[in-house]
């Protein structure tokens, strides 16, 4: 059994949440991309009022895939002018053991994990359409795609900046939320 220290992603190890980073980085290359803005907007005003899915929401608001002509690329592209937002703090710890598990796209997080060496674990989402190919990987699902991926570890640090990382942070020897760039140890 080896330890090794998991991280959320958004607001934890990057400053800022890279789904919404990426969208406004296609938006400024791609203007179609705004046809998939209303109805992202209607759902997630349905969201809100608890009257849909987190699921049915993001993959409307994923919809803005489609009109990407080469979702890799602009990938690379955003994540070669963003990774100067990864927090400091983690860039001095990180190990090459470590997991990034996040309900971002796994096209996002993929990417980033190539880019510091690291394993992932994200939602899986279609490049094309837009369609979550996988439950959201978030609260309890997180759990869950862990234990799936990496059954004969045990997680040794877990940090994030999301009270619903509680699953996650129950699992861990230690866990710790992340504010801003400030550290906490959070007892569970």
């Amino acid at each position: 059994v080896k330890n090794m220290n998991v991280y959320d992603f958004d607001n934890t190890i990057y400053n800022g949440d890279c789904t919404i980073d990426f969208w406004k980085h296609c938006i400024k290359k791609y203007h179609k991309t705004l046809l998939a803005f209303p109805s992202a907007i209607i759902y997630g005003i349905l969201f809100y009022l608890k009257l849909c899915k987190r699921e049915q929401f993001k993959q409307k608001f994923y919809t803005f895939l489609k009109y990407v002509p080469n979702v890799q690329h602009e990938t690379e592209l955003f994540l070669g002018s963003h990774n100067k937002k990864i927090k400091e703090f983690y860039k001095k710890q990180k190990c090459s053991n470590d997991v990034i598990i996040s309900a971002s796209p796994e096209f996002l997080i993929a990417e980033v994990s190539k880019m510091l060496g690291v394993r992932y674990i994200a939602s899986k989402v279609n490049t094309t359409t837009g369609a979550l190919e996988s439950k959201n990987c978030r609260g309890s699902e997180k759990v869950r795609r862990f234990k799936e991926q990496y059954p004969y570890e045990n997680i040794e640090n877990f940090y994030s900046d999301s009270l619903s990382d509680i699953f996650m942070a129950k699992e861990s020897k230690r866990a710790y939320l992340i504010k801003g760039n400030t550290i906490i140890e959070w007892r569970v």
